[in-house]
Parts: structure tokens; sequence; C-alpha cells
């Protein structure tokens, strides 16, 4: 990855527009793994539409039951290969 796109991706608009991404990629992920959404059942467009249509309304009832209730989201996961956490809270530097 070159330098510049490094610096870009410490911008505040990239960050922004990076959340939105996560968020969506998220979601497909929430769908395609505890509701199948990869596949379809059934053949014609209705019925595999309303099959899609019915699990993104059950994810978006989780969703809200877990904001009314206040159960935390599950932590992001980190890489193998990233540098164990600082307990003093401070960030490690990065590679020169």
């Amino acid at each position: 990855m070159c330098c510049r796109t490094r610096a870009l991706q410490e911008t505040g608009k990239w960050k922004t527009r990076h959340k939105i991404r996560a968020g969506v990629e998220g979601t497909i992920s929430q769908g395609v793994g505890r509701r199948a959404l990869r596949r379809t059942r059934h053949q014609g467009l209705t019925k595999a539409s309303l099959q899609h249509q019915l699990p993104g309304t059950a994810i978006n009832l989780t969703r809200i039951d877990a904001h009314l209730t206040g159960t935390p989201r599950a932590r992001t996961r980190t890489s193998h290969f990233a540098p164990p956490a600082r307990s003093d809270g401070a960030k490690h530097p990065g590679p020169n």
C-alpha cells in the first residue's frame, strides 16, 4: 500500500465512509451466518424476495431489541497477527 493511500485512510472523511461500509458488511454477515441469506429455497422472484425480506426484518427486530434492552454488541475480533493490546490504553507505534 502506498504512502498516499495510507495518509488518505487517516482522514475523517475516509473514516466516516468506512464506518458505513463496516456496518453494511456486518449486516450482510449477520444475515448470511444466522439467517441463511446466501441461497433461496424457492423458485420465482416473489417467493425469493419474500424469503430475503423476512430475515431482514428479523435482523432489524433483533437489533432493536438489543438496543432497548442494552445488550452489548459483540467485540470486534482482532487478527492473530496484531500486536497484543497494551494495558495502559496507548496505541502501539506503527511501522516506520
